[in-house]
This record gives structure tokens, sequence and C-alpha cells, in this order.
């Protein structure tokens, strides 16, 4: 079962965090058929953060019930897979607040709860048709779905999150509201994955964005894990803006660059030793780079706070347009974070 919950971290609630209740509505586990040579209801971590008592922390998927987002669901059973890990799927329903109590209200309310629940069912089940093995639990949580998410995050090793690339509106008013602010306030990595089908070039890759901040070196360490988890290689970018004024040795500044991505990634590589890795600088404000090298890879690692983060910034200007540009799942990542 899930441990209980708490706040993740010592800041102060956003003003999205509202009010909700911390008590899980429903907490059930989800019984995978038996099968010779089975996992059992709790596998060992593959590299992954652990609990208390020496299991793996879970992939937590956000279930939207108005929304499925059954490419966002597929990866984190592939994830929890691969990490010999639980799924956790998670469906938040805004609880009736007393002002707005009554018939049509608590009816309303109620018929919302089960169709959250419908959700949590039918993702458990492609998860189970994909993963037979896979150990799933499923709970349904009274709260805005974005606080509720912050707020498990603390107990999981990813979260991951559908995206439709939505208009500024719609963003607004749907699923960019749940992206953005878990993206930003997280205590794990957060994936975010688009829907719809796309094609992962071959040999597969992970690309990470790197400069040198902080979230950088976490980035290059997730992007790492996924790679070797992944079979895949992992290309680390660094996108270097040609200054607007002013007179700049082109040249010098690549090299400059060069030096910086090596020493960035050679901090990592020595603990990622069988992942094969390359580099690249690249001329370009970071979004647009970061997008059109990653288009068809496996995924985007980028950390959530780049050198242009300024004091009380929780998500950086380049993680957040990637979340509107980027066509490939892309992977937010706090700093020091164990993967």
């Amino acid at each position: 079962m899930v441990p209980a919950d708490r706040s993740a971290g010592t800041n102060s609630s956003p003003d999205w965090a509202g009010r909700s209740s911390s008590r899980a509505l429903t907490l059930r586990n989800v019984q995978m058929p038996a099968s010779s040579g089975g996992a059992g209801t709790r596998s060992q971590a593959a590299g992954g953060a652990m609990t208390s008592d020496g299991g793996a922390l879970p992939i937590m998927y956000g279930v939207d019930a108005a929304q499925p987002a059954e490419a966002a669901l597929d990866w984190a059973a592939d994830e929890a897979a691969r990490r010999g890990a639980r799924l956790h799927l998670v469906h938040a329903v805004l609880p009736v607040t007393h002002h707005v109590r009554g018939v049509e209200e608590t009816a309303h309310h109620k018929a919302m709860h089960t169709l959250g629940e419908e959700a949590l069912d039918k993702a458990a089940a492609r998860a189970r048709e994909r993963h037979p093995q896979l150990d799933v639990t499923v709970s349904a949580e009274p709260g805005n779905p974005a606080a509720v998410l912050v707020r498990k995050s603390g107990h999981a090793q990813s979260v991951v999150l559908g995206s439709r690339h939505l208009g500024r509106l719609a963003q607004l008013l749907s699923a960019a509201s749940t992206v953005v602010p878990v993206s930003a306030h997280a205590a794990c990595p957060v994936v975010v994955v688009p829907e719809g089908e796309r094609t992962v070039e071959e040999p597969p890759r992970v690309v990470v964005g790197v400069d040198d901040s902080e979230s950088a070196d976490a980035a290059v360490d997730y992007a790492c894990g996924v790679a070797a988890r992944s079979g895949a290689s992992v290309h680390a970018v660094w996108a270097w803006q040609r200054p607007r004024f002013g007179f700049w040795d082109e040249e010098a500044a690549m090299e400059a660059c060069e030096r910086h991505l090596y020493a960035a990634t050679e901090r990592r590589s020595a603990t990622w030793a069988d992942v094969p890795l390359s580099r690249e600088v690249l001329p370009g404000h970071p979004v647009d780079v970061l997008a059109g090298v990653a288009e068809r890879a496996l995924a985007l690692v980028v950390g959530r706070r780049g050198r242009e983060g300024f004091a009380g910034m929780r998500l950086g200007s380049v993680p957040h347009g990637l979340l509107h540009q980027a066509s490939c799942p892309v992977v937010i990542v706090p700093p020091a974070r164990p993967v």
C-alpha cells in the first residue's frame, strides 16, 4: 500500500494547493493473474529509490478521467516494469465545499467519483495487459489534482502525466493546469508524455539538455539511468545563444561551451560507464535546439531550473517552453534527486 501522505519539502503551499484533505477516499491493490515465476507483489528495485522497508518506490501516473492519455500510461507501465517497481495510479476529485453543498452538487460529485473509479479500473487493466506481472495499485483522492500529485510525489520515483499540446486557453483550463504546477513543485522527476503516435529513432537515444546548473547535473544522471534501462545511448546537448549586441569570437565561445559540456558530463559518465555518451554544442535558443534534436528521441531530459533561473523561480523558462514545444516525452528533474 502507499505510505501515509506527507507534505513534500518545507516550502509553503502554492496558491493552487488549496485546503484539500490528505485522506485517501479509495486505495486498493489490483490483483495480477497467477503466472509461473511471477514477480510477486513488490519487486526489488532496479536502480531506483527505495522505501524504508527495502522496496522500490512506485512510478506514479496521474489518471485524467476526462482525457485518458494512453501513451503516458504505457510509458509509466514500461518504466515501472524496467525498474522492478510498483505502478501506482492516482485520480483526484475536487471535494464539494461547504457553500455549494446540495442535492444536485452532491449527486454530481458522486458521478465524478464514479467516473474516476472507472478510469482507474480501465487504466489498471491496460497496464496489466501490457505487463501481466506488474504490481499495480490505484487510489482515488479528494483535492486539486496538482496538489494531490505534488503531495504524493515525495513517495514516488517519478510522476508521469499526459499532454495534448492544447491551445493557450484550453491549456489554462485543463491538462496544463496540472502539468505545469506539478512539474514545478514535485519532489521527484516529472515525465510529460505527448499523446499520439510517434516514431522513435533507431538505435534509440535519450537527449539531455546541459548547462552549468545543479539541476543539469541531476538531469544527466537521470538520462543515463533511463538509457541504461532502455538499451539506449545518451546525447548531451549544450545550446549556445549568440548575444544580440557586442562582438564575440564565436569559435572561442563554442570551444568554451564544449569544455563546460565535457566537464558536466564527465562527472557522471564514470557512474554509467556502460551507457554510450555523445556530446554536441549547438547555436540557438535552448528550447528550439533541444526540441529539434530530440524530435525522434526516446525522451528529452532537462533540469527544472537552469542557469537563467532566479530566486523563487520553480520552473525555468527552458523546461516550461519544452512542455509546449517538444514532440517527445519530456522529463523535468529537480536538483539533487537520486534515481
